[in-house]
């Protein structure tokens, strides 16, 4: 059987072991855990129902840890910067983003190629994209000239490790 990661206020109930595909009902106990019963437990019969909570595995599985890949030792911290850069800013393109970071053009240009390589980013594809978000509100551009970018959600999580290790 396979382990269930709860979060930290619930654990499994031992008299009937609830799997993921169990209904399951929480029973708050006098050490303030929840403990998680399938809802046909016989041993709730036996307890202050005003105690029982309705619950789903949805609301108390825990966050799987994220781990980046074998890609993430090979960032460097001017990689990390145009991944800052694109979460702050959203969708922009190298030229512009070179002249944020005042950094040479060709370095953007590789570091893009190198971040799109890796999947943390992709090039937005739609023919009329939001112009700088929270810079130039509500302006709309048509999608020409440059390859615009993004962050994927890999390259969220990737970014968001960074940077509660920093």
């Amino acid at each position: 059987m396979a382990h269930i990661r709860v979060k930290d206020d619930y654990t499994i109930a031992n008299c009937c072991h609830p799997t993921m595909d169990d209904t399951i009902i929480g029973y708050y106990s006098h050490t303030n855990i929840i403990k998680v019963h399938r809802h046909d437990c016989t041993n709730l019969n036996k307890t202050d129902s005003s105690r029982l909570v309705e619950l789903s595995w949805n609301d108390i599985l825990a966050d799987e840890d994220f781990t980046p890949g074998d890609d993430y030792a090979s960032l460097s911290e001017f990689d990390f910067a145009v991944l800052i850069h694109h979460a702050e800013y959203g969708v922009d393109y190298s030229n512009k983003v070179a002249a944020v970071l005042h950094a040479g053009k060709q370095d953007v240009y590789d570091t893009h190629t190198k971040l799109r390589d890796c999947a943390l980013i992709e090039r937005v594809s739609p023919k009329i994209i939001q112009y700088r978000k929270n810079i130039v509100p509500g302006k709309w551009i048509k999608h020409r000239n440059h390859t615009y970018y993004d962050l994927t959600d890999k390259g969220k999580k990737y970014l968001e490790y960074y940077l509660s290790s920093r």
